[in-house]
C-alpha cells in the first residue's frame, strides 16, 4: 500500500490570532461534524522506549521518525479507541490507525500484551512486536481541546489545540478522573493538514504575519513535567 504523506504547519498563536483566523475560516470552511458545540477534547497516551527514542528524535529534528498513541475523544472511552502510530519523513506526515476496545487498551497499559500478536489489524501486531524488542511503553498522557475545520478541495484540515496538560507520569488512560496539569505557559497552536495542494482561500484565512512555522510537540512540551 502506497504511504500517503501529507503536508503540515503548525503555528504558536496568541488569543488575538486565534479569534481572528476562527472568525476568518468560518466564512470559507466548515466545522468537522464530529466536533460538538465547535470543539472536542482529547485524550492521548504516548509511548517511548526507556532512552526516550521518540522524543528524542524530535527534540534532534530527525528527518525520518515514528511514535505511537492511543487516543479517545471527550472523555468517553466506552465509544472510540484508536491505536494510531505517526510517521514524519521529510516535513511530511502521515498516519495510520487500527480501533480498540477499553478491554485491549487496558491490557496494552497492564502490559498484556501478548493477544496483539493475534489481532487481525496489523498495526496492532507491530506495536506488539515493538513493544516486545524495543522496548517501547506507555509513557505520559496528553490532555487538550481541539476546535476543527475541514475544507473539500486539498482535502485540508485546520485545527486550533488549546489547555494543553500533562497526566506527568500516569497512564490511567482510561480513567477520565485522572488528574492532568497545565502544560507550560497557555498557547494555541494552529495546524494546517493538506494533501498536495493548500487552496489560496485557506492560506489566506490562516495568514499568521510576523509567525513563523512551528515544530511544536503537544507530546514534547508534557514531557517536560514527566
Amino acid at each position: 500500500m502506497e504511504i500517503q504523506y501529507r503536508h503540515e504547519w503548525k503555528h504558536e498563536i496568541n488569543l488575538s490570532d486565534f479569534i481572528s483566523i476562527r472568525s476568518r475560516l468560518r466564512a470559507v470552511a466548515e466545522p468537522d461534524p464530529h466536533a460538538v458545540d465547535g470543539k472536542y477534547y482529547i485524550r492521548s497516551l504516548y509511548f517511548d522506549n526507556s532512552n526516550d527514542r521518540a522524543l528524542r528524535e524530535k527534540t534532534d529534528g530527525v528527518n525520518m521518525r515514528e511514535k505511537f498513541r492511543i487516543r479517545y475523544y471527550n472523555l468517553d472511552p466506552s465509544s472510540v479507541i484508536h491505536l494510531e502510530k505517526k510517521c514524519k519523513l521529510n516535513g511530511l506526515g502521515s498516519k495510520y490507525s487500527a480501533p480498540l476496545s477499553m478491554l485491549e487498551a487496558q491490557k496494552i497499559v497492564d502490559g498484556d500484551i501478548s493477544w496483539m500478536l493475534y489481532s487481525p489489524h496489523t498495526l496492532v501486531q507491530e506495536l506488539y512486536c515493538k513493544m516486545r524488542n524495543q522496548g517501547i511503553r506507555p509513557k505520559t498522557i496528553v490532555d487538550y481541546t481541539r476546535e476543527p475545520f475541514i475544507f473539500g478541495p486539498g482535502n485540508v484540515r485546520v485545527t486550533f489545540d488549546y489547555d494543553i496538560r500533562t497526566g506527568l507520569g500516569s497512564t490511567d488512560f482510561l480513567n477520565p478522573g485522572c488528574a492532568t496539569i497545565p502544560a507550560g505557559d497557555p498557547l494555541i497552536l494552529l495546524e494546517v493538514k493538506w494533501d498536495s495542494f493548500l487552496p489560496s482561500i485557506i492560506r489566506d484565512a490562516v495568514q499568521t504575519p510576523g509567525r513563523r512555522v512551528s515544530a511544536f510537540s503537544k507530546y514534547a512540551q508534557c514531557r517536560i513535567y514527566g
